[in-house]
């Protein structure tokens, strides 16, 4: 395992800048971070669980890194990018995190709030009917057609990233996956006259995880003017320093990328097939706001650092530090987030990642009200990615971390168990120090 002399330089690398620093504030949160550094048995106590959990075959390669204000503190890569021979686990795998791009978006959406291109509490642009005049579902006719009624009141962005829209995913919405199977039964004269679509309730009377965030990045294209991507690189990643994050994988990248694996009946795992260069459809023209972007653990704990700092780093703002603290308050009142059924058992299991805990949801992330045990702090800010990539920030500690793999379904409960222990033992550390 590669990591731990990088650790070892990471930590000398921070008791230098403490030295330096010394009587100013910063110095002070740097010295923080290194005496925090300084449980490095606990810190070994994790590369021991993570690497034990890889020679088990339990998931095929993990990398998991964490951040405080005076930087990096941890980083290990464990396994291999692809069972059955594959590389290596390194720092610069880069991984499928899916909607890991979702706070991504949702920042992009709130720089332009900022800049009065967009409102969080008004109408959202007439950019489509489906937001536009949106339609709620509310029921099935006696021959099994869906019944829609308009809904009750416009949609705004605030409901969009919340997910209090109506719009749901069909993976984890009976009734949404219900309306697509009836609707394709449908003549399909019938059928192109009934939105793809429909929302599942009126917005802002429930949470349901959906494609709201995929029309946030309409709305960010439409405001801004330039296609998703685009305006990712230029305002978000190249900032950043994220040299390693986009929709399309390049050919140099390729070479880094993480096999996505899948959990078979018997618990053992099964490498997706390798997909060759010249196999390969065409790259998209266009990009969700909502889904399909890569990075490494690095990059994207870049971009949690700088939310984590009040939306900067490095010399880069992102965010203005007032709309960094509304992305982590609870934005949907008395209504529960975060408990999603699924449908399709090969593809998710059922979510429910803090049991007996308070959910809601921010703009961009879910936050648990109360703290976990041996681990986060309540009013901590989390999202993850289909195939078991993880992120959290916590403001209280002052912690920002990262769990990558690849593996299917989302939720799988060996990703779940090796992504707790990294948790708790993050927290051992800091509490030692």
């Amino acid at each position: 395992m590669r990591a731990n002399p990088n650790r070892r330089g990471v930590l000398k690398t921070t008791a230098t800048l403490a030295a330096a620093a010394a009587g100013s504030t910063l110095g002070q949160h740097v010295r923080a971070a290194a005496a925090a550094l300084s449980g490095t048995g606990k810190l070994a106590a994790i590369d021991a669980a993570l690497r034990s959990t890889t020679a088990a075959g339990d998931l095929p390669g993990i990398v998991a890194m964490a951040a405080n204000d005076g930087g990096v503190f941890y980083e290990g890569a464990f396994g291999s990018r692809r069972l059955g021979g594959g590389p290596d686990m390194t720092r610069d795998t880069v991984f499928s995190v899916a909607s890991m791009v979702k706070p991504i978006t949702s920042v992009a959406a709130l720089r332009l709030v900022e800049q009065n291109k967009l409102s969080l509490e008004t109408p959202v642009p007439d950019i489509d009917p489906a937001i536009g005049s949106p339609q709620v579902l509310s029921g099935f006719d006696p021959a099994g057609g869906p019944r829609l009624r308009p809904a009750k009141r416009p949609i705004t962005l605030h409901h969009l990233l919340t997910h209090t829209a109506g719009f749901a995913y069909r993976l984890w919405d009976a009734e949404a996956l219900h309306y697509f199977e009836a609707v394709e039964k449908l003549p399909a004269v019938r059928r192109k006259a009934l939105p793809r679509t429909p929302l599942m309730f009126d917005p802002g009377e429930r949470w349901q995880y959906g494609t709201n965030i995929d029309w946030v990045g309409r709305l960010v294209e439409a405001a801004s003017g330039e296609p998703l991507d685009v305006h990712f690189r230029r305002n978000i990643f190249e900032p950043l320093g994220m040299k390693d994050t986009a929709f399309v994988v390049s050919k140099e990248q390729r070479t880094r990328i993480a096999s996505v694996h899948r959990r078979r009946p018997d618990g053992s795992l099964l490498p997706d097939p390798v997909e060759r260069e010249n196999t390969r459809e065409p790259a998209p023209r266009s990009f969700s706001g909502g889904g399909g972007i890569h990075s490494t653990a690095g990059d994207y704990l870049t971009f949690i650092r700088a939310l984590l700092n009040g939306g900067s780093l490095g010399g880069a703002r992102l965010l203005r530090p007032d709309t960094v603290a509304l992305m982590g308050r609870n934005q949907i009142g008395a209504i529960d987030a975060g408990v999603m059924k699924t449908t399709a058992p090969a593809l998710s299991n059922d979510v429910d990642f803090f049991p007996g805990i308070s959910l809601k949801w921010g703009f961009g992330h879910m936050i648990n009200m109360q703290p976990v045990p041996d681990g986060r702090r309540a009013g901590s800010l989390t999202w993850a990615g289909l195939c078991n990539t993880y992120y959290w920030i916590d403001p209280t500690t002052r912690v920002a971390a990262v769990f990558m793999t690849q593996v299917l379904p989302f939720a799988d409960r060996r990703a779940l168990r090796a992504y707790r222990a990294f948790e708790r033992g993050i927290y051992a550390a800091v509490k030692a120090g």
